[in-house]
């Protein structure tokens, strides 16, 4: 079974996705933890993740496993994600990838931007969880602080709302639920509540 799970940043959809991947005993697989790692990659090589040249040669020269979850969790690598992302030739670059971890005997939980609508528009179920900017802002901003980071609120908002443009309005592969998306709004959800509402979606599908 090949269950998509995305959605805007910040809206909860990773935490939900690794829940389910190990509730079902189903291989995971972050997919912006991909276009993060191309974002850090080119910076690292001195380019510019808003470059194609730049942001394409980092994508072909990529090994995944040259970077800790904590390279590719900061607020830098994520806006360098949102501008590779855009980028046509990166993301043909990473679909062959992303299309074979899904295809594996033991099925697959990605989450993601485009999962459902690009990726694996083929996948069973497919959950599209959003909540408001001022809940997803204020998210972001617990989480920078749980890391002992320092904050600046205006500048989390100004950075969610610019990808928010970038991911929903990028010619390539747009930010948008698939047609048969359960569209789940975690906006006042806690967790748990967020989880069994999607796990009853995905169970259904499983069953039919």
């Amino acid at each position: 079974m090949i269950i998509a799970i995305d959605g805007p940043a910040a809206s909860g959809k990773g935490t939900m996705a690794r829940r389910i991947a190990t509730d079902l005993g189903v291989p995971y697989l972050d997919t912006g933890s991909l276009y993060r790692a191309v974002g850090v990659f080119t910076l690292r090589r001195g380019g510019n993740p808003a470059d194609a040249t730049d942001a394409i040669a980092a994508a072909n020269s990529l090994n995944i496993n040259d970077f800790t979850p904590a390279d590719l969790r900061s607020e830098e690598a994520g806006n360098a994600a949102s501008k590779v992302a855009a980028i046509a030739g990166v993301r043909t670059a990473l679909l062959a990838y992303q299309r074979a971890f899904a295809a594996q005997p033991a099925g697959a939980v990605m989450d993601g931007r485009d999962v459902g609508t690009v990726v694996c528009p083929e996948a069973h179920a497919k959950v599209f969880v959003t909540a408001s900017l001022e809940v997803r802002v204020q998210r972001r901003i617990k989480e920078l602080r749980d890391k002992g980071e320092s904050v600046n609120e205006q500048r989390v908002w100004d950075d969610m709302v610019a990808r928010d443009a970038r991911d929903s309005g990028r010619s390539v592969a747009p930010l948008k639920p698939a047609d048969d998306a359960f569209v789940l709004d975690t906006s006042s959800m806690n967790a748990d509540e967020a989880f069994a509402q999607a796990k009853a979606f995905i169970v259904s599908k499983k069953k039919t």
